[in-house]
């Protein structure tokens, strides 16, 4: 039984090769280059094509993001430790002098009173201090997920933009087009298709979330993986009531 296994008797031993409770980044990065060329290749020149190829871009630079979060930043931990190691033995010298200078006389407990009273006021700030130091690390890596966060929740609004206006009530028949009506020019089986693009990045937008979720365990980028994955399902759910809508009429 080693040190660790004694310290926290309930923690599992990860085995050497988990193969079905962690996320492939690297399976997901290829399911996003083969939905990039199914799309260019159905869908040439069209705008979702261009969003998915920026989605592959961001989906690379987020993986890697990831992947750079989850290690230890040891320059940054070893000179907080060093800096909180500073401050303590700043203290302890403090008291040392205190010590050493004391006397038990009406003068000396005078000044002890006045000296208490400013260590306390001093402590605060001290821990103040050692709050920020040993919480520095995290919140470095806080603010660069969080800002891949915000990329990845922007595009999944675009690809909801993109499906808003494929309406399948043009394919029912009853439709009355305006002159301010979209062009309309795909047939139920492309529009199909179409929905069924937007769906699978809305999907993927979130697996590439998760990734944050997997390699940190912080909970305010835990709380906006979950509001991201929340909104792409949202967003999923009305594209299926489309597909669903298709599928019926065509029986």
């Amino acid at each position: 039984m080693t040190f660790l296994t004694w310290l926290f008797p309930f923690r599992r031993e990860a085995p050497a090769e988990e193969k079905f409770t962690q996320l492939k980044s690297e399976l997901i990065l290829k399911t996003i280059e083969r939905l990039e060329q199914r799309i260019s290749e159905r869908f040439p020149d069209s705008g979702l094509s261009r969003v998915c190829a920026e989605f592959r871009v961001l989906a690379y630079e987020s993986e890697a993001l990831a992947r750079k979060l989850g290690p230890p930043i040891w320059p940054v931990r070893i000179a907080a430790f060093a800096s909180a190691l500073m401050l303590i033995g700043l203290v302890m010298w403090a008291l040392a002098q205190l010590v050493s200078h004391f006397s038990f006389d009406a003068e000396g407990i005078h000044e002890l009173l006045q000296s208490t009273e400013s260590a306390i006021n001093e402590l605060i700030f001290l821990g103040l201090a050692l709050f920020f130091l040993i919480g520095f690390e995290t919140r470095i890596k806080r603010r660069a997920a969080l800002e891949a966060l915000h990329r990845l929740r922007s595009i999944a609004h675009v690809v909801d933009m993109h499906q808003l206006t494929k309406d399948p009530a043009y394919l029912l028949g009853a439709f009355t087009e305006t002159q301010a009506s979209p062009e309309r020019t795909l047939t139920r089986h492309q529009l199909t298709r179409y929905l069924d693009y937007c769906s699978e990045m809305l999907a993927l937008d979130s697996k590439v979330a998760a990734l944050f979720a997997q390699n940190m365990d912080d909970p305010v980028v835990l709380e906006s993986v979950n509001d991201l994955e929340t909104l792409t399902q949202g967003m999923a759910a009305k594209i299926w009531q489309k597909i669903m809508i298709l599928d019926l009429s065509d029986e």
